[in-house]
């Protein structure tokens, strides 16, 4: 669930993001300057909730992961980084 308050007397935009379990819950504040509307703040606002990666935390907790397979992921991925680093395989 998504509460949108758009504050007209400062130009704020306030987001509250809760999950319907109560796990999560994110407030989004984007200010914005007197000459954007309403679109051009919701488009910051996406930015910013991309950048939090707060859906990807949100899938995370869907499923648990048992930390040796965490840590096998993590010790894969190092080995495919350092692979593409000195030039074995092509990006």
């Amino acid at each position: 669930m998504v509460e949108i308050i758009w504050s007209v007397k400062k130009q704020n935009l306030l987001l509250h993001l809760k999950s319907p379990k109560g796990g999560i819950s994110i407030m989004l504040i984007i200010d914005s300057k007197d000459c954007e509307n309403i679109d051009k703040a919701l488009k910051k606002y996406k930015k910013k909730f991309e950048k939090s990666k707060v859906l990807l935390q949100l899938r995370e907790r869907q499923s648990y992961t048992k930390p040796s397979v965490r840590r096998r992921n993590e010790v894969l991925k190092a080995v495919y980084k350092q692979s593409i680093a000195s030039g074995k395989i092509e990006a």
